[in-house]
């Protein structure tokens, strides 16, 4: 049967953490598993839903080089390698809104009485030990769970000691340049980090999570801090970076994948509105972002993306 163009509905979005301090991106295999169930990506890929407004561009250049008197076009070589993607998130979240942000995605830690009022939150309360047997999905924080109640969003992270550098579990939430900068804040580190989850039991002393830590298992020094909201800022010198996949399902049962292992924003925050009804809209999450490149390990060479097409079962090459 003949091959026939792609014909889809929407775009999935899907996003890893890249190993900042080592340079590491989330690499994805389409030969292996490209044929993921949507609704189940492969480890470390976290789903971030359904997304409109994709659009991929190039701006790689690609020249004549000339040779001779008179010149002669000889052959082509590419002067300059960029590409950008632009979209918006059909869902807010905390993931959504750290891409979208452009810079620190912070969490409004519950504060400390009395605290001075401060845009990204005042000093916050005390945090919470956790005792052994947590897990990613259960906080064992025994007579301290009264301090909770179900629905509380929680910031699962070590204490800030003085590090220099990329802090925040299983992301990096933040780059420190000086204990002095962030003023010696005990709680800098969960109030930039990513690993954080909703309180959906209390049960014996222990939190259950909705979902797992993005982190995994807590390790020996992580508290629990009790946070309200999320908040970005305008400015600052700290860039996200993540890997993603963008795959559109073919509804003859064709994919295409593009994978993008280097993600930085190129935008501060910013948002889209759709009017529904009247007065109400829906508000999205905007943003775009410029890839950043890779050496591919079979050739050696320098790419930003790669584009992965599976054709259905039966269907022509």
């Amino acid at each position: 049967m003949s091959a026939v163009a792609p014909v889809t509905r929407r775009v999935r979005a899907y996003f890893a953490p890249v190993n900042r301090a080592a340079g590491v991106p989330a690499l994805f295999d389409a030969a292996q598993t490209g044929g993921f169930t949507l609704d189940a990506p492969p480890a470390p890929w976290i789903d971030l839903g359904w997304c409109s407004g994709f659009a991929r561009k190039t701006a790689t250049k690609i020249e004549a080089l000339r040779t001779g008197a008179p010149a002669v076009v000889q052959t082509q070589v590419r002067s300059e390698i960029e590409a950008t993607v632009s979209l918006e998130f059909e869902s807010w979240g905390k993931l959504q809104m750290a891409l979208a942000a452009g810079s620190q995605q912070m969490n409004l830690l519950a504060t400390a009485a009395g605290t001075a009022a401060n845009g990204s939150g005042g000093t916050a309360a005390a945090a919470v030990p956790l005792a052994v047997g947590s897990t990613a999905t259960a906080l064992n924080v025994g007579a301290a769970s009264t301090e909770f109640s179900v629905g509380d969003l929680v910031a699962v992270d070590l204490d800030y000691t003085g590090q220099i550098g990329f802090v925040g579990s299983g992301v990096s939430g933040a780059y420190v340049f000086s204990y002095a900068a962030v003023n010696g804040d005990v709680n800098y580190v969960r109030r930039v980090s990513l690993n954080v989850g909703r309180v959906a039991a209390i049960t014996n002393g222990v939190l259950q999570l909705g979902a797992a830590l993005l982190a995994g298992a807590p390790i020996a020094g992580m508290q629990v801090s009790r946070l309200v909201g999320f908040v970005d800022r305008e400015g600052g010198g700290w860039f996200q970076e993540w890997s993603a996949l963008f795959v559109t399902e073919g509804e003859q049962g064709d994919r295409v994948i593009y994978h993008y292992p280097r993600l930085q924003p190129m935008q501060g925050a910013a948002e889209s509105a759709e009017v529904l009804a009247g007065t109400l809209e829906r508000v999205r999450l905007a943003g775009a972002f410029r890839a950043l490149p890779v050496k591919d390990a079979n050739d050696g060479e320098t790419v930003v993306c790669f584009r992965s097409y599976l054709p259905a079962t039966m269907r022509a090459t």
